[in-house]
């Protein structure tokens, strides 16, 4: 038997300090959401490009958020010690704005755990399909200030990132 938390107060670490998946078995199934956000700057010529439609691969905002929903689903794939759970919903808006994209996500669950990642994993991968989508109008875009914005439910209760 592990005993997490018995390293430093960190649930993902065994006492002796290697990692391992945290059992949430006994946690009671909560409603659960979390919202993250994050940036895809692009150049002048790549923000008319998509305001006006003229985006050489097509419609890049949509391959963003179906990339993004997909992506949620998909984030135990990806981060190794993060649990399954369902999603029950995701939110994808992006926005473009003068310098660019900005891309903001909510993730709903109702389970044991919480879906931060879920939600970071949603705006990740939608900057890189987006970025994916007008390379060739903008080799220089760059995904920045990738974070949680706010999360609610669990046994942590709700959060607000502060302004």
């Amino acid at each position: 038997m592990t005993d997490p938390g018995a390293a430093g107060g960190l649930t993902h670490l065994r006492s002796d300090g290697t990692a391992h998946m945290v059992d949430v078995t006994a946690k009671a199934v909560t409603a659960r959401a979390a919202s993250a956000e994050g940036m895809v700057l692009l150049s002048a010529v790549a923000v008319a490009a998509l305001r006006g439609g003229a985006v050489p691969k097509g419609d890049a905002l949509g391959v963003a958020r179906i990339a993004g929903i997909q992506a949620a689903k998909r984030t135990p794939d990806l981060i190794p010690l993060c649990h399954p759970i369902a999603v029950h919903a995701v939110e994808v808006d992006l926005d473009v704005r003068d310098e660019g994209v900005h891309i903001a996500a909510t993730v709903r669950t109702a389970d044991r755990t919480g879906i931060e990642m879920e939600a970071l994993t949603c705006v990740s991968v939608a900057a890189l399909a987006l970025i994916d989508m007008i390379k060739a109008v903008d080799k220089l875009a760059t995904i920045t200030d990738v974070r949680v914005t706010a999360k609610s439910g669990g046994r942590s209760g709700d959060w607000v990132r502060p302004e």
